[in-house]
């Protein structure tokens, strides 16, 4: 008897070991060696990630080195409702991995009734008693032997999915402190175009005086005080304007940092800061450094369990189940040891025709992982492209400021001549405004593409993949 119990016992050691999923890769993609738009020195303090490394970086936007900003990010985690939905989502996705894992254990099952029975006369005939009590207490054990995989499989599939969905949360916070961090700086962008343009209405206002007396004294022409007035009352529409965005962004940023926008503001401030320096390392490392890269591998590792799970259902599903307790026809006497009543067995069950079905569940899994696979591949496609793109803005934008930056010397130097010249009763005002609209403009250009290039770095970082890093996804959730 020992002997068999112990074949038993290794026959049933070596088919739990049968798992019918496909051996796992992850997906082959194109992977370049370098990244085409980097510079040629491609270094500073934001160095690139060891594809080993699991511990996040986290605090990534303190690189800018902005005080206000960093206060700004730290609201967010607590106060953003779109952070706490998706960590609630992981959280359901971390409850759905327990229950598979719950399968790997026997269920237990308590049982108690009593019941007043009355048999049926013609049943109970020639017997003298039709009429009887029936009290049970028991408990009862059912437990699937995992042969071939299926519970494996469904765990390996849930626990992928778990940490896919911790990737998603820690993309949706990469994406929303990124974007609070290019509202900021846009923001602060817009103060500098506020301040040019409020201090250019001034300008224009004391323009618009002096012409107004100089036509009055009959030394400047009704011409010169329209264009002069025309060109005043545009620059206030552009400073009106320039105010509506920047209030725009202001509550955008209020709703970010889960503060009701009557509630928040921002006191005005330059942008005066300069994008860091900042490394974009091998295309081979962004694979380890992207939350939304790891969300889809790990889809495309649960789908392919998922392959396990149909196949196994192929073959029997073999389960044990014992149950014991006791049974009485009297209370008084239902825990005495004659009432005593146990049964122990196994069993086993195989669909023998189900149309296709199962073959059909098989394909429909088998295409599930082509498709996670497809969409895995297209991750890293948009990932690289993410990178090529902001590397290739801050480049030009770099080239575009320097230009601009001369731009903006030359038509000031323009400007103090037109004016001198009109003074001087040389030329008429269309001259003055032609150079004040050019050296407005040139300006403002300036300032433009001084925040198009902070929030170009924005997008850098974050096409990075922020302070996140590879190994224990769901680490991020924690």
């Amino acid at each position: 008897m020992r002997s068999r119990l112990i074949l038993l016992s290794g026959v049933t050691i070596l088919l739990a070991g049968c798992n019918f999923a496909p051996d796992y890769h992850r997906p082959e993609s194109a992977t370049p060696a370098s990244y085409k738009e980097a510079p040629a020195t491609d270094a500073g303090p934001w160095q690139p990630a060891q594809p080993a490394d699991a511990a996040a970086r986290g605090r990534w936007w303190t690189v800018f080195g902005n005080a206000e900003l960093d206060a700004l990010e730290d609201k967010v985690a607590d106060a953003n409702q779109d952070l706490k939905a998706a960590f609630a989502r992981f959280q359901q996705a971390r409850d759905a991995s327990a229950i598979a894992r719950a399968e790997y254990y026997p269920s237990l099952g308590a049982n108690a009734g009593f019941s007043r029975d009355r048999m049926s006369k013609t049943i109970a005939n020639p017997r003298p008693v039709s009429l009887y009590n029936d009290a049970s207490f028991s408990a009862d054990l059912s437990y699937e032997i995992d042969l071939w995989g299926r519970i494996r499989n469904t765990v390996a599939s849930a626990e992928a999915q778990e940490q896919a969905s911790a990737g998603d949360l820690a993309s949706l916070d990469l994406s929303i402190r990124a974007e609070l961090a290019s509202d900021y700086f846009s923001l602060r962008g817009d103060d500098t175009q506020q301040a040019i343009l409020d201090r250019t209405v001034d300008a224009y206002e004391k323009a618009y005086a002096l012409t107004v007396r100089r036509h009055d004294g009959g030394a400047a022409a009704e011409a010169d005080v329209d264009q002069a007035q025309a060109q005043l009352q545009i620059a206030k529409t552009q400073a009106a304007d320039i105010h509506l965005r920047r209030m725009q962004l202001e509550h955008a940023i209020a709703i970010l940092t889960g503060v009701p926008p009557s509630e928040f503001s921002l006191p005005p401030e330059p942008l005066r800061a300069t994008p860091p320096a900042i490394s974009a390392g091998l295309p081979a490392e962004l694979l380890e450094r992207r939350p939304d890269i790891a969300a889809a591998e790990r889809r495309a590792a649960a789908a392919n369990a998922q392959i396990g799970v149909a196949r196994a259902a192929f073959f029997p599903q073999i389960g044990l189940s014992a149950s014991g307790g006791f049974e009485s026809a009297l209370a008084s006497n239902l825990f005495n040891l004659p009432s005593r009543m146990w049964s122990l067995g196994p069993s086993a069950t195989l669909p023998l025709f189900d149309a296709g079905q199962r073959s059909a569940v098989t394909d429909q899994a088998r295409a599930a992982f082509d498709e996670a696979a497809a969409n895995y591949r297209e991750t890293v496609l948009g990932a690289f492209r993410d990178v090529e793109d902001n590397l290739l803005a801050l480049n030009q934008l770099q080239r575009e400021s320097d230009s601009q930056a001369e731009a903006v010397k030359a038509s000031g130097r323009a400007l103090y001549q037109a004016q001198a010249r009109y003074t001087g009763g040389l030329v008429n005002y269309l001259e003055v405004v032609t150079a004040e609209n050019t050296d407005l403009q040139a300006q403002l250009s300036a300032a433009d593409i001084a925040a198009r290039r902070m929030a170009a770095s924005v997008a850098l970082v974050k096409a990075l993949g922020g302070g996140w890093q590879a190994g224990t996804v769901s680490a991020a959730a924690d």
